[in-house]
């Protein structure tokens, strides 16, 4: 439950073994390579090593990995069988997964060959846009009698085009002979807005009429390329369009009976990514003729492990301690209780090397925050079973993993505070609270909700003391935090203690009076002159922070109220419609619609409000953040977990 500790490690090694303990270091994955940027930048270390980098060889892999990437679209595209709700790498052990590499020649060309099967698909699918396209176009043209190709004869003009419905033809053709200007205008067919016709006139008044139909919104259509009539066009394309089709759903189906090997590509994808990830680290490395060089951090816990391989190889090593303060990768150490909450912390930010690893303090507050939140017992119940199928039926990772564990978890919060307030699907049973109902008692619920967060907030503050003292500032923790508990216990003891005893009112009023002068004395003591008083007054109105840190957590109230009271709505609505066989049939629709629209929304509110609390109340006490995340050189597969196999 901490900050794991890291060790320095710099490492020279003969080239002859180098491929050898990079492969072996990969498979514990436990170091972190650093850049050599800085040392390749100072004129004697340049003189003497150079970068150990083949950028081909990078380039090659990576133009393989993009070609099988784009092949194991295509076959997850035309997958047939059942695929997996959530899918998860599966875990192959080291002989299984280099016998499925043992031929990557083949499985190369498969890769080539899916692709330019699935290039043919696209070109049959565009040849089919494009003869629908066509016979769409033509469809209007039908009953047109004459070929579209003849724009002319000896001596008359032929212009096919469109007109807006709104125009009449009859009263085009008229003016067209009032102007003199004879033209024959003929209607082919028309649809809901447009009509398509053909105007004939003499090849001298061609250019006139044009002119004038153009007046009466006419659009001249081409047929480019066109031969023959509208029919005899329609029927080759509609004879094209069926032998394109056809010839696409045999390549298809072939690409369909290849996805059933979909698992070669996989196995192969992931040896290429180890292999690219072996080419890129090698920036990382210095070489000069017969050497290589490379520093940075292992596990503290691991190191013994790392000697064994760099002994092994006869490489010349040495593991230090950091310094105070040095900046190192950050890992996080979780118990099986807290490791699903970590998810909150990942989601904000890496903790630095001077901070706290904030999980453990959280995990409680949020679980109790979630709970209080939802409080409804049927929907703990729901959301706990569900997460734990999903945990036990896929084989979840990561940050993942962590949420749906946290889920879990707070279903279970979710169910006891439900059962305390009396929420299963809202009062739809009718039980009785085991405490009180928050919706007949709204200012007990809101009571509690505010004393959950000044605790919260308190032990932020005293995260924020510890880390004062950790690092020899214990004025600090005194001026700037145990004042502060002064101030502000004294202060809940002077409002409350005529109802805990008499004398507790007056010790109440004199821990406010010396809190309060201690932080006016106190606030400004790193400031000159006359910010030396003002600034303990400026310190001093941050209380007004404080009570309005402690008012955000009557979202407590609010969430917990906005579950219960929308589930009883539901449940009234579901009632309404009377007894009968259709009075059960609505009020079963509602229920079910009702309850999960409710159950869905008002979780993502709750994870949502939960982090908030977290973040902002009471991360802003004591945390920076602002890390850098361990990313140990290791095989970081996409499709295959590789088990280690303990020697």
């Amino acid at each position: 439950m901490a900050i794991v500790e890291m060790s320095k490690l710099s490492v020279i090694g003969l080239n002859d073994n180098k491929s050898d303990v990079l492969k072996e270091l990969m498979t514990l994955g436990v170091c972190e390579i650093n850049s050599q940027d800085e040392k390749l930048s100072d004129s004697e270390w340049a003189a003497l090593i150079e970068r150990d980098f083949d950028q081909n060889s990078g380039l090659n892999t990576e133009m393989k990995i993009s070609e099988v990437s784009s092949a194991l679209e295509v076959l997850d595209k035309y997958f047939t069988g059942k695929k997996p709700f959530i899918k998860c790498r599966k875990p192959v052990s080291e002989a299984e997964f280099k016998e499925k590499n043992s031929k990557p020649e083949e499985a190369e060309k498969f890769a080539d060959l899916v692709n330019e099967k699935y290039k043919k698909v696209l070109s049959l699918k565009a040849q089919q846009t494009a003869l629908t396209t066509e016979i769409y176009e033509l469809k209007p043209w039908l009953d047109y009698e004459f070929n579209l190709d003849m724009k002319e004869t000896r001596y008359s003009s032929i212009m096919h085009g469109t007109f807006p419905n709104s125009v009449v033809t009859a009263d085009v053709e008229s003016r067209l002979s009032q102007e003199g200007s004879g033209c024959v205008i003929e209607v082919v067919s028309k649809d809901d807005k447009i009509t398509y016709a053909a105007a004939v006139c003499l090849k001298e008044d061609k250019e006139n009429i044009l002119n004038i139909l153009r007046q009466e919104n006419f659009n001249p259509v081409s047929f480019a390329d066109i031969v023959g009539t509208a029919k005899e066009n329609t029927d080759v394309c509609n004879s094209s369009l069926k032998d394109v089709e056809s010839e696409l759903s045999e390549i298809e189906k072939e690409i369909s009976r290849l996805s059933e090997n979909i698992e070669t590509l996989e196995f192969y994808y992931d040896d290429l990514v180890i292999e690219r990830d072996k080419c890129k680290i090698l920036s990382n490395i210095l070489r000069t003729e017969k050497t290589f060089y490379f520093d940075g951090w292992v596990i503290k816990s691991a190191v013994e492990k790392v000697k064994g391989v760099l002994d092994k190889y006869e490489c010349y090593y040495e593991v230090t301690e950091p310094e105070k303060g040095e900046d190192m990768p950050i890992l996080l150490k979780q118990n099986a209780i807290t490791d699903p909450f970590q998810s909150i912390t990942d989601l904000y930010s890496t903790p630095s090397v001077n901070d706290i690893d904030p999980t453990p303090f959280l995990a409680p507050f949020y679980f109790i925050f979630f709970g209080l939140m939802l409080s409804d017992a049927a929907y703990g119940i729901i959301l706990s079973v569900g997460s734990y199928i999903l945990l036990k039926r896929y084989r979840l990772e990561g940050i993942m993993k962590r949420l749906i564990k946290m889920f879990m978890f707070c279903g279970i919060s979710t169910f006891i505070w439900g059962a305390l307030f009396g929420g299963w699907f809202g009062d739809m049973f009718g039980i009785s609270p085991l405490w009180f109902n928050p919706v007949d008692e709204p200012m007990r619920l809101l009571v509690f909700s505010l004393a959950l967060g000044g605790i919260h907030i308190f032990i932020g503050m005293g995260l924020k003391a510890y880390l004062l003292l950790k690092n020899g500032q214990a004025i600090d923790a005194v001026c700037d935090i145990f004042l502060w508990y002064l101030l502000l216990i004294g202060l809940v003891v002077f409002a409350l203690g005529s109802s805990i005893a008499p004398i507790a009112t007056e010790i109440g009023k004199w821990m406010s009076i010396i809190g309060a002068l201690g932080i006016i004395l106190t606030g400004g003591r790193n400031k000159k002159g006359l910010g030396k008083i003002v600034g303990g007054f400026g310190s001093l109105y941050g209380i007004t922070g404080y009570l309005s840190d402690v008012l955000s957590y009557s979202r407590l109230l609010a969430l917990g109220l906005a579950t219960g009271v929308v589930s009883q709505v539901i449940n009234t609505l579901g009632k309404m419609v009377g007894g009968g066989i259709l009075g059960i049939i609505v009020m079963v629709v509602v229920f079910v619609i009702g309850h999960i629209f409710n159950f869905a929304i008002n979780t993502l509110g709750t994870f949502v409000h939960s982090s908030r609390l977290q973040y902002v109340e009471f991360f802003g006490k004591f945390f920076d953040g602002g890390g850098t995340p361990f990313n140990p050189f290791s095989r970081k597969t996409k499709y295959v977990e590789i088990l280690k196999e303990e020697k």
